[in-house]
């Protein structure tokens, strides 16, 4: 694995990105690791809920407003989550 700062998935109370430099078995890397999955199964949960919604025409438009801004965080917390893990990975030899 990278020796580099493992990004993590939450921000500073500003919105800037966090960074852990560690050995990534250490608590943090493992509450880390437990939040990243959690984000992921929000977001596929959302992604469940939207398309039932989205069949329902007595949905109304605050709600779907709603579901969008969930939607947007989700997909937010899955990049970085993507991006994080990304940057983990080893150098690919040459």
């Amino acid at each position: 694995m990278s020796a580099g700062p493992r990004l993590l998935p939450w921000s500073d109370p500003n919105g800037k990105p966090c960074y852990l430099v560690t050995d990534h078995h250490g608590y943090v890397s493992q509450v880390a690791d437990e939040m990243e999955d959690l984000q992921l199964r929000t977001g596929a949960e959302l992604i469940t809920i939207g398309h039932e919604m989205l069949g329902d025409n007595k949905v109304s438009a605050m709600e779907l407003r709603y579901l969008g801004n969930r939607l947007c965080e989700a997909l937010r917390d899955a990049l970085r989550v993507a991006k994080s893990r990304g940057e983990r990975l080893p150098e690919p030899e040459e």
